[in-house]
């Protein structure tokens, strides 16, 4: 999740959309007090402009690591409400720490991916490290853990609350459209980042249930 206060955006991180190369390519055109949530480290040596940065915020809505974390000296996480600023936070979250002026006069996007091959990507990410590797079937019985869904992260109150909804079928050029939007002239690349792998069609995973 990224404010530039720069070039005037918000750009609201979804899952499994391309969120961390977006990211990693936008931090190349932020500046000093821009707002560059943290992601995996494994992912940072992808970010070849700023490092994550003013993400920490004291706001009555940000809420205390919990204290058997604390008690127990566990490291904190980098996704976790309590740094303030975190990756795939929801727009109502996002809006109330920024404020209102921010939020209705920036330039507000984000990237969504047709739900089915969404899916598919976020269970070879979420079994990468699993040997053996367990089917999507099995996968996809704990709704709870598998289910992804980005809707709230980009709307407000059930209503889509961003000016710019790219498609990750359409990224590169849909990315340059947003880049347009903000009035950034000069070439940003997309780094491939965080690519799940081992997939094939995303068709040949779904069975009738």
């Amino acid at each position: 999740m990224i404010i530039s206060h720069k070039h005037k955006f918000i750009f609201l991180k979804t899952m499994k959309t391309a969120g961390t190369s977006i990211e990693a390519a936008l931090s190349d055109i932020c500046g000093p007090d821009d707002i560059i949530t943290p992601y995996s480290p494994e992912n940072e040596s992808f970010r070849t402009g700023r490092a994550p940065q003013n993400y920490r915020l004291d706001h009555p809505l940000v809420p205390k690591r919990p204290l058997w974390r604390r008690l127990l000296r566990r490291p904190e996480r980098y996704y976790h409400t309590s740094v303030g600023y975190y990756e795939h936070m929801p727009a109502w979250r996002v809006k109330a720490y920024a404020g209102d002026d921010i939020w209705n006069s920036y330039f507000k996007f984000a990237f969504e991916r047709n739900p089915w091959d969404r899916q598919v990507s976020y269970y070879f990410y979420k079994t990468r490290k699993r040997n053996p590797r367990p089917s999507f079937a099995a996968f996809m019985r704990n709704r709870r853990k598998a289910f992804v869904d980005n809707f709230d992260i980009y709307s407000i109150d059930g209503e889509i609350a961003v000016d710019f909804l790219g498609r990750y079928e359409n990224l590169d050029a849909d990315f340059q459209e947003a880049l347009n939007r903000i009035g950034v002239e000069t070439p940003v690349s997309l780094p491939k980042a965080n690519v799940s792998s081992g997939r094939g069609g995303y068709h040949e995973l779904y069975d009738d249930a």
